[in-house]
């Protein structure tokens, strides 16, 4: 009997995006029977999404990957420090600050030789503005080192599993998908810092003497490459969604679960905002590009259903109304325990509330759906604040007679 081929697609989203699928990705993972995300039979990752895909396809479990990013117990070389991502690219300033004599002197003979207008000199001047605030340099230096694992590597032709991570090419707007034919000899690495090479944050990585920055910016997912592999099942993960703040009462069945989730978490829920533009401006960016970025994640997912009816097709994404991502800081790390958390624990409701539909589309691909597992209300992806190591063996204790006594009662 042919063992049936399971993709994983993830999405971008910054340092939220790769906790929310960190999370999420433990929870599936736990209460899916058959289901290894680190052996699946493809991967594709765009920005963020690339970062993780690129360690799993590379043997890392979800587990590993949240000792390494979330609690940062992992040794050396897999633990990740945050501040990697926090270098300024002073290279870059440098580079764009030597251009300086040369455009004053150019925007003033403009202007006092040439009588144009100062809004004219002043626009060439806008060269000079840096194209990223953060150097992506020393997260590469990490990402080598990690890949230099025995077992790992760092060539995409070397790996045991399909591995695409797509960026956009700054010039002419095209996604290339590193990984594929022709574009298989670019370390992965440093496909990953294309593929997450936010304008405006990072500056645009150069490679083969093209310039590529993130591939959110062409498409959402990019999954159609991956399902063109002839996949089974392909489980697709997008960490942003807009959120909705109208479109039910406050005081619904959705909310009372957010504010129950909150308790259980230790936590003051987020505050409901029945208004967006009273966060200011950066709520309004913030649901401006979750907004874009999700209207096209849905045109891809209508077109990826009609082009491979035959692939089952499983989309796993925060609830539209929960506060607690929304709110949180894309890239703020002082809050990774407590997100990775809420991603997992809301991961593991949605796989209850949508047991029914979403058992017989695993089946279809070989896996199991544990609803007995799903049942274990005490189940965490970490420790609880303050929690002993005897209070962590006695939840266990717990939650594993609760799977035996459901066993025993079907």
């Amino acid at each position: 009997m042919r063992r049936p081929k399971i993709g994983l697609a993830l999405a971008g989203g910054g340092p939220l995006g790769a906790i929310y699928e960190v999370g999420a990705l433990c929870a599936l993972e736990e209460v899916v029977d058959g289901l290894d995300f680190s052996a699946c039979d493809g991967y594709i990752g765009v920005s963020a999404g690339g970062f993780i895909a690129a360690a799993l396809a590379n043997g890392m479990t979800p587990r590993q990957l949240c000792a390494a990013f979330i609690e940062n117990t992992a040794e050396p070389p897999d633990r990740f420090d945050p501040a990697e991502l926090l270098q300024p690219a002073w290279a870059e300033f440098g580079a764009r600050l030597r251009l300086l004599p040369g455009l004053l002197a150019d925007a003033a003979r403009e202007v006092v030789l040439e009588g144009r207008s100062t809004l004219g000199a002043i626009e060439r001047l806008g060269r000079v503005l840096p194209t990223g605030l953060l150097s992506s340099e020393r997260f590469g230096a990490a990402l080598r080192r990690v890949f230099a694992v025995p077992g790992r590597s760092d060539d995409f032709r070397a790996l045991g599993h399909r591995l695409i991570l797509v960026a956009a090419d700054l010039d002419t707007g095209e996604a290339i998908p590193f990984g594929t034919e022709g574009w298989d000899h670019v370390p992965i690495s440093k496909a990953v810092q294309a593929s997450a090479a936010l304008p405006g944050l990072f500056p645009p990585v150069e490679i083969d003497g093209r310039c590529f920055v993130d591939g959110a910016l062409k498409k959402t997912l990019h999954a159609s490459v991956l399902l063109e592999r002839g996949l089974d099942l392909l489980i697709c993960l997008n960490p942003l969604v807009p959120y909705e703040s109208n479109r039910l009462p406050p005081r619904d069945a959705r909310t009372r679960k957010a504010r129950k989730l909150a308790s259980r978490l230790g936590r003051a829920p987020q505050p409901h905002l029945h208004r967006l533009v009273d966060g200011g401006l950066p709520l309004v960016l913030s649901q401006t590009f979750r907004s874009l970025i999700h209207s096209r994640l849905e045109l891809g997912m209508r077109g990826y259903e009609l082009s491979h009816p035959q692939t089952g097709i499983l989309l796993f994404e925060p609830d539209p109304r929960d506060a607690e991502l929304f709110m949180a800081n894309t890239f703020s790390y002082r809050q990774r325990r407590h997100l990775a958390e809420h991603a997992y624990q809301a991961t593991r409701a949605l796989l209850r509330e949508r047991a029914t539909a979403l058992k017989p589309q695993f089946a279809r691909a070989g896996l199991v759906l544990r609803e007995d597992l799903l049942a274990d209300r005490e189940a965490r992806l970490l420790p609880a604040p303050g929690e002993t190591r005897t209070a962590q063996a006695l939840r266990t204790l717990r939650s594993t007679l609760a799977v035996l006594e459901a066993r025993a009662a079907r």
